[in-house]
């Protein structure tokens, strides 16, 4: 699985209190940034089925 980089734009205040939750958790912000799409992710699909990637299966 290949790791690529995005680049967001976020208000001081909201990255201050992003560190402070990770900071809590043990974890970098870049860990807890993951963990909370991660978590989006199951919620969709718990809602609206898997997501499929890639190819359109036939």
């Amino acid at each position: 699985m290949a790791i690529k980089s995005l680049s967001i734009r976020i208000e001081d205040g909201m990255l201050d209190k992003l560190h402070v939750i990770a900071d809590y958790e043990g974890r970098s912000a870049n860990s807890q940034i993951l963990i909370l799409i991660r978590d989006c992710i199951e919620a969709y699909e718990a809602k609206h089925g898997e997501i499929h990637i890639g190819k359109a299966e036939k």
